[in-house]
């Protein structure tokens, strides 16, 4: 039998991990700071270059998300794909800074998350 009562919770915006993290009495300051970190997201990105794919997912496992590439990736048989990012949002967010460091392609995806992650506060 369980001593505590464990519970998931939904946390689907920026607002209602402010709003729960508030309510179990953190540090005002640190709520902000912790909010993203609340929020995990899954991105579908549909016909993208692997090469670029590649990029993205080394970048993504720097900052500890993941992605998930087709697996013959790595051979660059085809150009394109499909690929899924998962990360925090605090994770997609640090996604979006480091491949905007990159060339055209990436940068356009880049703003292409960051637009998207706009739906989440």
């Amino acid at each position: 039998m369980t001593k505590h009562h464990l519970m998931f919770i939904d946390i689907l915006t920026l607002k209602d991990a402010e709003r729960e993290i508030q309510k179990i009495g953190s540090d005002p300051q640190s709520i902000k700071i912790m909010a993203p970190k609340a929020i995990s997201k899954v991105i579908k990105l549909e016909n993208i270059v692997l090469q670029d794919a590649i990029i993205i997912k080394q970048d993504m496992l720097s900052i500890g998300g993941e992605v998930a590439v087709p697996k013959n990736t790595f051979e660059l048989h085809d150009k394109t794909g499909d690929i899924l990012i998962m990360g925090t949002v605090k994770q997609l967010n640090d996604l979006v800074e480091k491949l905007n460091r990159h060339y055209s392609r990436l940068k356009d995806i880049s703003d292409e998350i960051s637009n998207l992650l706009k739906d989440v506060n």
